[in-house]
């Protein structure tokens, strides 16, 4: 569990999971010191496993790019229970409602990812998703079931699944 510092910001430790607002659930490797630029740093050493990816943050960055802990539980509660609720697709253009789906996405904000894959998502009996729709719904559903799985302590499958089901349930 992550430590807060005296500020009340979190203070992350190597083996902690973090979420960066823009890849993800990761886990944080080591806290190393570079020298960039003739500079001292000191990084926080992301690996983003599934994307076979690696990021360096430095420390004092960590707040001002999103940098956060895993969600508690009852966010992911209330994340989960967004996914019940009626798809809310407004009337404007797809070039802007696809922008606004993609900030939600990168805000790393639970809540804001579980809502975009209620309103991205299609049953069986729906018309066909064009293709910028099925990359925005897999990104937030990778985004929202990644997180889910790290805050639950299951493998991803198992929260695909959870999710799935609440997502069917609803189209009964």
């Amino acid at each position: 569990m992550t430590k807060l510092k005296t500020d009340g910001r979190p203070e992350f430790r190597p083996n902690d999971y973090v979420v960066y607002p823009a890849h993800g659930v990761g886990r944080i490797l080591t806290i190393e010191v570079q020298e960039i630029a003739g500079l001292k740093m000191e990084l926080f050493v992301i690996s983003f496993e599934k994307d076979k990816m690696t990021l360096r943050v430095p420390t004092a960055k960590a707040d001002s790019v999103g940098m956060r802990s895993l969600s508690t539980p009852d966010i992911v509660g209330k994340a989960l229970e967004t996914l019940k609720g009626r798809a809310r697709v407004k009337r404007a253009m797809w070039s802007r409602r696809a922008q606004e789906y993609e900030q939600k996405i990168n805000s790393g904000d639970l809540v804001s990812i579980a809502e975009v894959v209620r309103d991205l998502h299609r049953n069986d009996d729906q018309r066909e998703q064009s293709y910028s729709e099925r990359q925005l719904y897999e990104a937030a559903l990778e985004r929202l079931t990644r997180e889910v799985a790290a805050v639950d302590g299951v493998d991803e499958q198992r929260a695909a699944k959870k999710v799935d089901e609440l997502l069917d349930c609803r189209a009964a």
